[in-house]
């Protein structure tokens, strides 16, 4: 009965409450989550850069490393998620358990082969994700030390991404904010208090990452989740397999496209120097930081749009998606006014060196002038996500991040040199911005219309919201 009143108590508040207030509630812990885990991988940045041009360079190198981890462990967490939210939904709670230790165990097996691979081939690992000759000591030294982690890093976000699916986005919070804390504490002292110089950094990051790994588990071990992980529940089943990995690609082959993004930046800018290498990933790391917290509200709009629109109410997903973009919009606008009249200073934050600084401040300012598209063209993205529109939504995504970006800088590159490398993901944005309103457009259309979706609440070859939440 307890259940039945929870199900009940959600299903009106999902479908009642003003969309304003909703979605900022939901938004808070994953916001907190995101900036959080952005700050202490800026901070990497910050100390490190006082070491030297090169070793900052080499942040920028790892960091596709970093990225290739993330992939994985967010492919097989967002795919198991699915797969479970549906099952608790079913009430099938012993099968969502063996989806997770499933999940769990398999992202620990690939992190483990991606370790070995890695050390055994680092040289060649760091060379081909951009690394120059300069920057190639410095890189394998952090990398190397990276890849110690790679196997608790991936299940962290199998397990923080099922800890959301499951509607305990608090309990996933804890976990990261608390790694990300160590990470800025230990960062120093390894640093500079050890002298390790960007191997203390690489170490620092692994501890804090495996702290974060054991609070995660220690929500399932400690029954605060209600699912379970165990090695005896591993179902090795097709279907299982399928679900997993099938609701997981598309978020793979969006980060994979990043990846190679990544990759292609690093390599053009090596061309100009270790400073450029360098400028551009200071860039990258102020975006992703605040790029972060518009993601962090973003997933507050993202069950709100899914919930509603599978009980058929498609005039409160309209309003929750310009709720979402209007909020972003400003935010983005905000920040975006300080960063491009600050950008010297900020850039200077990281790396005091005058070219770094001169690269940097110009990419940072070209960026800031298209990135408040960046709100509607996220919401649109998260928005066809969940309401069962992934074709739409991986076109959105693969825009942004490669079908657009990587023909653009590699033109640019060759036709404006460096000034071309610096303006290119400014225009990439621009660019992709049109794609999506009108992709948006139709869309926004059908749900802006006051009546119902559909008259049960079904979407077709989905399951009704209303009859799960009547029948629990």
């Amino acid at each position: 009965m307890k259940t039945l009143n929870n199900q009940n108590d959600r299903y009106i508040r999902m479908t009642t409450e003003p969309v304003s207030k909703l979605i900022t509630s939901l938004a808070t812990p994953t916001i907190m989550s995101m900036l959080v885990s952005a700050f202490y991988n800026t901070a990497d940045t910050y100390f490190v850069g006082k070491i030297n041009t090169s070793a900052t360079g080499a942040v920028g190198i790892v960091f596709s490393l970093m990225i290739i981890i993330q992939v994985v462990g967010i492919m097989i967490g967002v795919g198991s998620g699915s797969y479970i939210a549906r099952l608790l939904g079913k009430r099938q709670a012993d099968r969502a358990s063996r989806a997770t230790s499933t999940a769990f165990f398999m992202v620990i097996a690939w992190g483990i082969g991606l370790t070995v691979l890695g050390e055994i081939f680092l040289d060649p690992f760091m060379r081909l994700l951009g690394s120059t000759e300069t920057i190639l000591p410095y890189a394998k030294s952090y990398g190397g030390i990276i890849l110690l982690g790679a196997p608790y890093m991936a299940a962290s976000f199998v397990m923080n991404t099922n800890l959301r699916s499951e509607g305990n986005a608090l309990l996933a919070m804890i976990g990261i904010v608390s790694g990300a804390v160590v990470n800025i504490i230990l960062d120093p002292i390894f640093i500079f208090g050890f002298r390790m110089g960007i191997a203390g950094a690489a170490t620092a990051t692994i501890i804090s990452q495996l702290i974060s790994f054991l609070i995660l588990l220690s929500h399932y071990i400690r029954r605060r989740s209600t699912l379970r992980i165990h090695p005896k529940n591993i179902l090795f089943e097709k279907e299982m397999f399928r679900e997993i990995l099938g609701s997981g690609l598309p978020s793979f082959f969006r980060q994979s496209v990043a990846i190679l993004a990544a990759i292609i930046l690093n390599t053009c800018a090596g061309v100009y120097g270790d400073a450029a290498v360098a400028g551009m990933s200071v860039v990258n790391r102020i975006i992703l930081f605040l790029g972060s917290a518009l993601i962090g509200f973003g997933q507050g709009f993202q069950p709100v749009a899914a919930f509603n629109y599978a009980a058929g109410f498609g005039r409160r997903v309209y309003d929750a998606f310009w709720f979402a973009v209007k909020t972003g919009t400003v935010f983005l606008l905000i920040f975006s006014t300080a960063a491009c009249i600050f950008a010297p200073q900020i850039i200077r934050l990281f790396r005091n060196d005058p070219e770094v600084i001169r690269i940097g401040a110009l990419a940072l300012r070209l960026q800031c002038v298209t990135f408040p598209f960046s709100a509607f063209i996220v919401m649109s993205n998260m928005m066809f996500q969940y309401i069962g529109k992934p074709a739409k939504a991986s076109l959105l995504a693969l825009s942004r991040q490669g079908l657009v970006f990587i023909p653009v800088i590699m033109i640019l590159s060759q036709v404006l040199g460096l000034r071309g490398i610096q303006m290119s993901q400014a225009l990439s944005d621009g660019t992709t911005f049109l794609i999506a309103v009108p992709l948006t457009a139709g869309t926004l259309k059908v749900l802006k219309n006051p009546e119902p979706l559909h008259e049960t609440g079904e979407i077709p070859g989905r399951g009704s919201l209303r009859d799960c939440t009547q029948n629990a």
